[in-house]
């Protein structure tokens, strides 16, 4: 859940941002994707804790390699969502600008993500021996 939620939060700001955009009370969708991108923020960085942990026990060069690059562009995607609130709190909702931004980070969370599942499902980063065991049967 300590995934999850951040990355929806994420997602529902942006769709918050194309509700206000079409016209639907754009001051209240505006504020509602400020929140949602917040709270993604704080959760992303409680996610942070044990994708730490388990990034100090890999081991293999090419499993780390991978954990590096998709805690990269994680760190990246928490930067430019902290960006993105900084600029709507200083400029004000309803620029089109973060809203752009919002779609790129959208897209870093989409290679983040795959990477992710590269680590659980390909090199069983985070899952228990027992599972490990029956998943390459």
């Amino acid at each position: 859940m300590l995934i999850v939620i951040p990355l929806g939060l994420w997602i529902f700001s942006f769709v918050a941002d194309v509700l206000a955009w079409l016209g639907w009370n754009p001051e209240g969708w505006w504020l509602v994707a400020r929140y949602t991108m917040g709270g993604g923020i704080i959760g992303a960085l409680l996610a942070a804790v044990p994708g730490l942990i388990d990034y100090a026990v890999i081991d293999d060069p090419q499993t780390k390699r991978i954990a590096t690059f998709h805690m990269a562009l994680n760190l990246s995607a928490v930067a430019l969502y902290t960006v993105n609130v900084m600029l709507r709190v200083r400029l004000g909702d309803g620029r089109a600008f973060p809203a752009v931004l919002s779609l790129l980070t959208l897209g870093v969370l989409t290679a983040s993500s795959w990477l992710g599942g590269e680590l659980v499902y390909r090199h069983y980063v985070s899952v228990s021996e027992a599972s490990e065991e029956l998943a390459r049967r």
